[in-house]
């Protein structure tokens, strides 16, 4: 890391497009999974395949229902969901998790083994969806927020959505992102301009807040954002502009929990059930 932040503060100074080229490739690589690997007390449930264009994304799906899909995140998998799937089993839902493209056990992306774009993470979810029905409800982690938001903006309607530790808003995170790697704004413009490119979406595409002040036309479900102030992976800000610019949203804030703790919180767990059990009582008994 020390080699990489010299490296990039020369080409700061020196070639700042070279810096962005290299920065890019690094802002769409995925990191590697860091969970921990833990026994499967979950019963097999049953697997299966989607295709985006040829290439294969795998999932498993568990019970019968209103049916409730789980999305990871940015270097996450889908079995870091599974603590949910039980509970949500037991409140009488269907469940469907998957893992994207450069993820888990599906095949790389467009880009390679370990790479890939936010549009192809939504491209793998719509896919699912075109599979296994519209949700009644999706539960999401982190950057995969991002991507269940995307689908709504392209026909997804789940009637409640839960979104926890979400990345609603980028370009906080490119500075961060920077900061890390020790350059500074004459590469941080220009990878930011090389990414919207390779995605080919504008980068305010993928700020929640500001585009939910131009959606007036989309019905939106209520949502449930829940966010440790203290975690290091997405900013806590992120959720509290969804929730004053949500039409119907409840923020819930967490402590000592970061951004990988909330999966396995029980308390989590249980409030997410809750959330999007309630409404799939109301729509049985209508």
């Amino acid at each position: 890391m020390l080699a990489a932040r010299a490296a990039f503060r020369a080409l700061e100074r020196l070639a700042p497009g070279l810096g962005a080229r290299w920065a890019e490739r690094l802002w769409l690589t995925v990191p590697p999974f860091r969970g921990k690997a833990r026994a499967d007390v979950l019963p097999p449930g049953k697997p299966f395949t989607v295709y985006v264009e040829d290439r294969a994304v795998r999932g498993r799906t568990w019970g019968t229902g209103p049916v409730v899909y789980l999305v990871h995140g940015w270097g996450g998998t889908s079995s870091q969901l599974h603590p949910f799937v039980a509970p949500l089993l037991t409140a009488g839902h269907r469940v469907v998790t998957f893992d994207a493209l450069s993820h888990g056990a599906s095949d790389p992306g467009l880009l390679g083994p370990r790479r890939t774009t936010s549009p192809e993470m939504t491209d793998a979810l719509t896919a699912v969806v075109a599979v296994h029905g519209q949700p009644h409800a999706v539960i999401a982690h982190s950057f995969g927020a991002s991507s269940t938001f995307s689908a709504l903006r392209n026909g997804m309607r789940p009637a409640r959505l839960v979104f926890l530790a979400p990345m609603a808003q980028p370009t906080p995170l490119t500075v961060d992102f920077a900061a890390a790697l020790g350059f500074g704004e004459r590469i941080r413009t220009r990878m930011i301009e090389r990414v919207a490119r390779r995605v080919g979406t504008p980068w305010d595409d993928y700020d929640m807040p500001a585009q939910l002040t131009q959606l007036t036309q989309l019905s939106l479900p209520p949502l449930l954002t829940v966010h440790d102030p203290a975690d290091r992976e997405t900013h806590y800000a992120d959720s509290v502009a969804l929730a004053e610019t949500w039409p119907d949203a409840e923020l819930v804030t967490v402590e000592d929990l970061g951004h990988w703790r909330l999966l396995r919180d029980q308390d989590t767990i249980t409030r997410a059930v809750d959330f999007v059990t309630v409404r799939a009582s109301h729509e049985h008994v209508s």
